[in-house]
């Protein structure tokens, strides 16, 4: 399943992105089923049992609202988490001259820095060195902690497309790179969360990124240095995971900071991430 926060006549609830007919329609998970929860969060929540009385709810609806008709935000739009991963591909590492990180190097962004597919990306006034980065995001789907990588995947609801947008000035200032990171919208992520049960193997994807159509990025999630399992055993040693929370995993090469000459992003630009099974993630860059 598909599943989707959006709005529609003054109210965000959730539902499922479906195809029918040819046209993409979102059903309206309240108008099938008024039990069902309106917020992604308390969806997750809900486990197993919630996910099946939605798909019932999917099954059953005759009709869904056309996707022109309404806005698709962000799957979850404040995050209690937003767990990232750096340098998780080694031909990535390399083209950023680092060694092969021996433990997953860890930072976060804040809920201030997601937007939804067709939100802008603001290129700040402060710095020209803005780079794009195409990554599988894992949401996580119930309370992880002390997880071992064989259960991992257990604790896994799904998967999206997310763009960490980094400013690179302000990146390599110091050491800890969070206030790179972390300007608002330098989080785009969905459209959807697509659900474990229908993506499968996360670890077998391809993963690409374009600007204007050029293919800047293109690799495959088998080249991840630390997997999903892996990951979520690793943090789940030091936090508690809670449904909601969202693991960005990383980018392969290609990102603009390692081109020559670099190519960061400018106004005008259309950044498209494309992860297979997943969709497409595609965000207009203006400046600020």
């Amino acid at each position: 399943m598909k599943l989707v926060t959006f709005s529609h006549n003054g109210s965000t609830r959730i539902g499922a992105l479906v195809s029918k007919g040819g046209q993409e329609q979102v059903i309206d998970f309240q108008k099938v089923d008024a039990s069902l929860p309106t917020d992604m969060i308390a969806f997750l929540e809900g486990g197993t049992a919630t996910l099946a009385a939605a798909q019932k709810a999917v099954d059953g609806a005759s009709d869904g609202l056309p996707v022109s008709s309404v806005k698709i935000l962000a799957p979850i739009p404040r995050p209690g988490k937003i767990i990232c991963i750096g340098l998780n591909y080694s031909d990535h590492a390399a083209e950023t001259g680092q060694p092969i990180p021996k433990y997953p190097i860890v930072f976060s962004k804040y809920a201030n820095t997601v937007v939804a597919t067709g939100d802008k990306i603001v290129l700040p006034h402060v710095t020209n060195e803005v780079d794009y980065e195409a990554e599988l995001g894992f949401v996580i789907g119930k309370t992880a902690r002390y997880v071992s990588a064989d259960q991992a995947l257990d604790y896994v609801a799904g998967y999206l497309p997310i763009n960490d947008v980094s400013a690179r000035d302000y990146q390599t200032r110091i050491s800890q790179w969070t206030m790179g990171k972390t300007f608002d919208t330098f989080a785009p992520m969905g459209p959807a969360i697509v659900t474990s049960d229908e993506v499968g193997d996360a670890g077998k994807l391809t993963i690409s990124l374009t600007i204007n159509g050029e293919v800047l990025q293109d690799s495959n999630t088998d080249k991840l240095i630390f997997g999903i399992p892996q990951l979520v055993e690793a943090l789940s040693e030091v936090m508690t995971l809670e449904p909601g929370d969202i693991v960005s995993t990383g980018t392969p090469p290609g990102v603009g900071m390692a081109r020559n000459p670099k190519r960061y992003m400018k106004p005008g630009d259309v950044v498209d991430v494309t992860i297979e099974k997943l969709g497409t993630l595609s965000n207009p860059v203006v400046g600020e």
